[in-house]
């Protein structure tokens, strides 16, 4: 019974240890595309319209004209 549950515990090891490779490969994966998707896809006109998005003006930024 003993030798049971030693191999038991070395199973849900294994399957631990497979499931941590697993989830690097995702991660680096996500990594490359998000890398791939800023830089590669040469989105710049989205990314300055993004950048100066906190120094426009709330009424500028909803669509609305100034009201003197």
């Amino acid at each position: 019974m003993a030798l049971q549950n030693a191999l038991d515990a070395v199973r849900v090891i294994n399957i631990l240890d497979n499931a941590s490779s697993v989830m690097t490969v995702v991660s680096f994966t996500t990594f490359l595309g998000i890398v791939g998707w800023t830089y590669l896809l040469r989105r710049n006109s989205d990314f300055d319209k993004a950048a100066q998005l906190p120094f426009a003006d709330e009424n500028e930024t909803a669509g609305e004209s100034k009201r003197g």
